[in-house]
């Protein structure tokens, strides 16, 4: 990554690829017959503004208690101004304190108004609902001090830059339940350029903080807000379950360094849905633990829906699964993903040393708009925590389906980098359109075994396999994972 470029803004589809791909997504619905549901019947949940009838939605995932609070208090109640100058820091702080006392009493909620609130990291509580007015801004505190060091995560072993600990997220949680962050559109800017020039100048101390990360927690909704200019990656949830990540958006510039939008981390039943991302980084990225300190924790992320998202990342992925997943990846769902302008479309990353398994991935109706490379396995990072990494932890990784994809100005032909010592196997790729590339361009595979139908460019050897075998077609396995995953 070029961090010496100016800040890069986010250009539009052209008109031609926007036509191309509706023609497309046409065809795909006509393609696609199948008839199983992949998820749950959408729940009611705080902040939708849906009349409440049933659609396809994994927003059933949250399962919280009533959007109504017993106890409501805005942040101006404990003495918060909010003029952008004025730190609030130690008026979160007292809000939080105050409002758990009311965790067994029907819950509570924290207004914030409109206005632009300058505050330091702050901790939410359980049954608790953080709630921003229309116009109302939440500003990260530039001063370092205002971002604590706190322990690394445990399937990390230290902190992702820096040895030993790392900055506390912006809004950070710890074993909670029955969260709910939500508004009117109000935006959560954590002004990360000054953590960007710290790493820019490497004279980053310890690894810098995210926008957002709840950790241990349960029951989970973050809707209808704006996410910009994180300094780090921008919503982390890490060993939670039961998380729904539904109408957000998220900005940073693009040359900003490692602003992910959505990582979900060593989680299980997360939905990400009718999500907008521009950023520096992968706009989603699965992951669960670097190396052998992911692998003897071995929480994996499983059982994860991400669907109705777009973006742009011009140096990554619009989906990355890995490449820290030592704890394993399972059971993953992707739908109607849109990306654009971006480095690739698709990329499943790992390495010697990770461990772990990736499998039972299904990756169906994307289009991509000037991508360079839309799918991508890659190996080789060579990136560990530390010399206690073993060489011979090789990840495995079985049984990927990509189908119904859409392409249109392609920059180059699909490039999968298996591991020599254990070959991807069972990847299925069905019903894909690659626009825009030479006749002479091929695919470049190595150690990858699978099946295609309808490909085109033709694909490498290694996957011309009869495509309407088993493995590329809806079988009794694929029912029974979407099946798993809507319970």
């Amino acid at each position: 990554m070029d961090f010496d470029k100016p800040v890069l803004f986010m250009t539009r589809p052209s008109i031609w690829a926007v036509f191309a791909i509706a023609i497309t997504i046409v065809t795909v619905s006509v393609i696609n017959t199948s008839t199983v549901s992949l998820f749950p019947t959408q729940r009611v949940v705080p902040g939708d503004s849906g009349s409440g009838a049933a659609k396809r939605s994994c927003a059933g995932f949250f399962r919280g208690g009533s959007a109504e609070r017993a106890v409501t208090a805005s942040i101006r109640d404990f003495g918060g101004i909010g003029d952008g100058r004025t730190s609030n820091t130690e008026a979160f702080r007292r809000a939080l304190r105050d409002l758990e006392r009311f965790g067994d009493k029907g819950g509570s909620r924290l207004n914030v108004p409109e206005g632009r609130w300058l505050t330091g990291s702050f901790n939410l509580t359980s049954n608790f609902t953080l709630f921003l007015e229309r116009g109302a801004v939440i500003l990260g505190s530039q001063n370092e001090e205002e971002w604590p060091v706190i322990e690394p995560l445990p399937s990390y072993g230290r902190g992702r830059e820096r040895l030993g600990g790392r900055h506390i997220s912006l809004i950070h949680g710890d074993s909670l339940s029955d969260v709910v962050i939500t508004g009117e559109n109000g935006t959560i800017d954590g002004q990360g350029r000054t953590w960007w020039d710290l790493w820019w100048n490497r004279s980053l101390e310890h690894t810098r903080g995210h926008l957002l990360e709840l950790k241990n927690s349960h029951n989970v909704l973050i809707s209808n807000l704006t996410f910009i200019n994180s300094p780090f990656w921008t919503i982390h949830p890490v060993y939670c379950s039961n998380v729904v990540i539904k109408g957000i958006t998220i900005l940073a510039p693009l040359n900003s360094p490692n602003t992910d939008g959505i990582d979900p981390d060593s989680s299980d039943h997360v939905c990400i849905e009718d999500c907008y991302i521009e950023s520096g980084d992968d706009l989603v990225a699965v992951k669960s633990g670097w190396d052998q300190y992911g692998i003897k924790m071995a929480r994996p992320s499983l059982n994860i829906i991400i669907r109705n998202v777009s973006g742009t990342t011009p140096t990554c992925s619009g989906l990355g699964i890995g490449s820290e997943m030592s704890g394993g990846v399972a059971n993953i769902v992707v739908e109607d993903l849109h990306v654009f302008n971006s480095a690739a479309g698709v990329r499943i990353k790992t390495d010697k040393g990770r461990g772990g398994y990736i499998r039972n991935i299904t990756i169906t109706n994307i289009t991509m708009d000037r991508v360079k490379i839309p799918i991508r396995f890659s190996r080789g990072s060579n990136d560990h925590p530390d010399e206690e990494w073993n060489p011979k932890a090789i990840p495995k990784v079985k049984g990927i389906l990509i189908s119904n994809v859409v392409s249109v100005d392609t920059g180059r032909a699909p490039l999968l980098e298996g591991i020599e010592d254990m070959p991807f196997e069972d990847i299925c790729l069905n019903n894909i359109t690659l626009l825009g590339l030479p006749s002479s361009v091929s695919w470049q595979c190595e150690f990858v075994l699978g099946a295609s139908a309808r490909v085109s460019p033709t694909p490498c050897p290694e996957l011309r396999m009869n495509g309407s075998s088993p493995l590329c077609l809806f079988s009794q396995e694929s029912r029974r994972l979407y099946s798993s995953i809507a319970s």
